[in-house]
């Protein structure tokens, strides 16, 4: 499943196609931009994709994490998703055995 722009919660800039750059592939050094819609959508689909959970409500939660808690010391997409994989992985419930 791929999470699209109605999942989305959050106000954000939508660049015409013709203007926007391309994103797809991994997570670069390029400039991370919170408000650009259609960077949000491919990081948390990045996301998704590798954590194999592609839930709405997964998708959710890590729009949650970009808009709320996000530091402003993040500045590219590589350190955006970094700190979304580790909040993630702490947000784990720790299985009993």
């Amino acid at each position: 499943m791929i999470f699209l722009r109605e999942h989305l919660s959050g106000f954000y800039e939508w660049i015409a196609d013709s203007e926007q750059p391309v994103f797809d592939g991994n997570a670069s050094r390029r400039l991370f931009n919170r408000w650009n819609g259609n960077q949000v959508l491919f990081l948390i689909n990045l996301l998704l994709s590798s954590s194999g959970n592609s839930s709405i409500e997964r998708g959710r939660d890590i729009e949650r994490l970009i808009i709320n808690e996000l530091p402003l010391t993040a500045k590219s997409e590589l350190t955006v998703f970094n700190w979304l994989q580790g909040e993630i992985a702490k947000a784990k419930p720790v299985q009993q055995t």
